[in-house]
């Protein structure tokens, strides 16, 4: 039997994405997020989030999809990258599936105006597709040494 790995799912522009369970540490409804100056475009600021002083990423401008609306499903996916906790703003957190390895497909170039860099994979799930993100690739060393440096001007 293949080995399944849970997954949350959320969506962004009304695709379904994914990232792995184990790298989610909570999903929290959006708060007020304090600016950061002189930092990336799609660096939200900082928020106090399970009493840690988080970095936000507007994870739709990340990958160049769009601009975020904010509306009663947005959330923020509390992920920890590199050994650094990161708040991801995403449109809505829907669920949790299990994916077993076998239904797991190398990733296109490019999908749903994702560029494969950041991409995992992808899974057909009940006749839709799930992306599902690399977060390692969401945010590289320098973006996590900007990310540390707008905490430390926080704090």
């Amino acid at each position: 039997m293949a080995e399944a790995t849970k997954y949350i799912v959320f969506k962004l522009n009304n695709q379904s994405f994914g990232v792995d369970v184990k790298q989610v540490i909570s999903i929290e409804r959006l708060q007020e997020i304090t600016e950061v100056p002189r930092t990336s475009e799609f660096i939200k600021g900082v928020t106090e989030l399970r009493g840690e002083t988080t970095p936000v990423i507007d994870l739709k401008e990340r990958l160049m999809l769009a601009d975020t609306e904010i509306t009663n499903n947005t959330r923020i996916l509390v992920v920890s990258i590199q050994a650094m906790q990161i708040g991801l703003i995403v449109d809505a957190a829907t669920e949790v599936k299990d994916i077993e390895d076998n239904q797991i497909q190398a990733a296109p170039k490019l999908i749903a105006g994702v560029h494969e860099t950041f991409l995992k994979g992808v899974a057909k799930i009940d006749n839709h597709l799930l992306i599902l993100l690399d977060l390692e690739q969401i945010v590289n060393l320098s973006e996590t040494n900007e990310l540390q440096e707008a905490v430390m001007e926080e704090n």
